[in-house]
């Protein structure tokens, strides 16, 4: 099935702190913040959300479209989707702009001190959903505002269902533009501090947001996952990884894993535990990108993780 990915593609430079933010940020003098950390390691990888969910989506053999904007220093990022054989028919590049730059410090205990240079994602709404054809399913993650926006309301006028997945652009929109988000989408995905941040701004709890889609799944990192959905909440649990190398691009590799359920029909069950040994194979591997598997693969390793095979 021809998934429409509209996201982000984004150079993400990734340092590592060695030691703990909470040993070096005093909450009592936040007023007066004036922090630095010595980062030894550092690397600049593939990423964006739009390119990590298509790269886990393609290894599991479906069909994603990328919908980006991107710079003038996009070469690189495009010798490399040429060659994972993504196609690129809806990557515009804006002259005059960077592509989009995340720069990601992570201490011992995973967490995450993100800066992030929106550039070439700002003109995410010249690009179209209804140029892209044939497409079946839809995903809007975190890309320039007006786009996001933009997007789903392509998607909800042309009867496409879509995953809205609003991850840290979700403090772009007020309560009743999220809320129209959720009234448009089939299903959303949060992680636990967005899902907490959704409430606020809506004012409506979870389990009332849920009952306006599909299914709405909210990710607890290495506690698993939970997925509301037909009034019940379904308990997903984690897999253990097989090493604990870095965090970012796992909430992505866990959407690739969404998405295929969803196009292969499986049911929230199977569904939830693949995209959680999705989530649980990308943490093994620095970057978000840099994780490979194959179909097969993933249904041995589900296996053994389950007891059962997803197909």
């Amino acid at each position: 099935m021809r998934t429409l990915i509209c996201g982000s593609i984004a150079y993400d430079t990734i340092m590592v702190f060695r030691d703990h933010f909470k040993n070096h940020i005093l909450p009592d003098r936040l007023h007066i913040l004036n922090v630095a950390f010595l980062v030894p390691d550092l690397r600049r990888e593939f990423g964006g959300c739009a390119g990590n969910i298509a790269y886990s989506l393609r290894q599991l053999e479906g069909e994603p479209i990328i919908m980006a904007t991107v710079g003038d220093d996009y070469a690189p990022y495009d010798e490399r989707l040429r060659k994972l054989k993504l196609s690129q028919q809806h990557v515009r590049k804006i002259p005059g702009t960077y592509t989009a730059q995340a720069f990601i410090t992570t201490d011992l205990d995973d967490n995450q001190i993100t800066a992030f240079h929106p550039g070439a994602m700002n003109h995410s709404h010249e690009n179209h959903v209804h140029d892209a054809k044939g497409v079946k399913l839809g995903i809007i993650s975190p890309d320039g505002r007006e786009g996001m926006l933009q997007h789903a309301r392509e998607f909800h006028a042309a009867g496409i269902p879509f995953v809205f997945d609003p991850g840290q652009g979700l403090p772009m929109f007020s309560g009743a533009e999220l809320l129209e988000f959720v009234r448009m989408a089939s299903y959303v995905t949060v992680n636990d501090y967005e899902g907490q941040l959704l409430q606020e701004r809506t004012g409506a709890k979870l389990e009332e947001l849920a009952k306006a889609v599909k299914a709405l799944v909210v990710t607890l990192g290495g506690q698993g996952s939970q997925v509301y959905t037909n009034g019940r909440r379904l308990d997903i649990p984690s897999v253990k990884p097989e090493e604990l190398a870095d965090p970012t691009g796992c909430g992505d590799a866990y959407r690739a894993g969404l998405l295929y359920g969803l196009a292969a029909g499986l049911d929230w069950p199977v569904t939830g535990r693949l995209a959680s040994l999705l989530g649980a194979i990308k943490i093994a591997k620095r970057g978000g990108q840099n994780h490979q598997f194959t179909r097969d693969e993933i249904a041995r390793r589900y296996q053994e993780s389950f007891g059962a095979r997803p197909w």
